[in-house]
């Protein structure tokens, strides 16, 4: 069971910096720093709680539920600093969570091996799935976020990512021509088009639907949260602004 969390400063600071960034042909992240007003609380919050292993979606490491009243203070900040720069008018639902890099990168199941989508809306011009992403390390080199864009027609791209999801690594390494390992560039099925380096403190939100991965360093598998790649995780189910 997640533990209460309770801080003397404020959860966000109420004056962040903020940036909109281009990702992609008609895709921005929108960058916002200084987002916590004690993000070290945080972290030492978490070093005292039990990260378990992910039940029914494939992240390469740990994860813990954020508290409710936490989880409520992201989703405002999200609504207030980037939800409308995303093309969007209200949260429908939210689910936030701490999540922390554990996994080797041979050990990696080919859906692991390249990016992803969070979730695609079958009514695409009236939801929007947004996420965030808040760094809480301070060693950039543990990876930022990199975006992308398909080098080939959806349907064999969608194909690639489901057998990624079916196929036995050896059988799929030989299909397609991949290797175990986390992605940090193009490759013969994806341009890489951005790239959002990490920053300690600082929280990015972006239209999940587009391709991204965790750009993950190669020394980024440290399980304590106090030194590995400890990100708290935004998902949001938003209606589009009516245009």
């Amino acid at each position: 069971m997640t533990g209460r969390y309770e801080s003397r400063a404020p959860v966000f600071n109420p004056t962040p910096l903020i940036r909109v960034v281009p990702v992609g042909p008609g895709r921005v992240c929108v960058v916002i720093d200084n987002a916590l007003g004690d993000p070290s609380g945080l972290v030492e919050w978490a070093a005292g709680q039990n990260f378990s292993p992910p039940r029914g979606y494939p992240y390469p490491g740990v994860v813990l539920d954020a508290p409710e009243e936490l989880a409520r203070h992201v989703g405002e900040c999200f609504a207030r600093h980037a939800r409308s720069r995303l093309g969007a008018r209200r949260t429908v639902a939210q689910s936030i969570r701490f999540s922390l890099v554990t996994t080797p990168p041979e050990m990696l199941a080919p859906i692991q091996w390249q990016c992803h989508r969070d979730r695609l809306a079958a009514d695409p011009k009236r939801v929007l799935y947004a996420a965030s992403v808040l760094y809480l390390f301070r060693d950039p080199a543990l990876g930022g976020t990199t975006f992308y864009l398909p080098k080939l027609p959806a349907e064999k791209i969608d194909r690639m990512i489901e057998d990624s999801d079916q196929l036995a690594a050896g059988e799929f390494s030989a299909r397609y021509g991949l290797s175990a390992g986390y992605m940090r560039g193009s490759n013969a099925y994806f341009d890489k088009v951005a790239r959002i380096g990490a920053a300690w403190n600082r929280m990015i939100c972006y239209d999940g639907e587009q391709f991204h991965s965790a750009d993950v360093g190669a020394a980024a598998l440290d399980a304590s949260p106090r030194s590995g790649r400890l990100t708290l995780n935004g998902f949001y189910t938003c209606s589009r602004a009516q245009t």
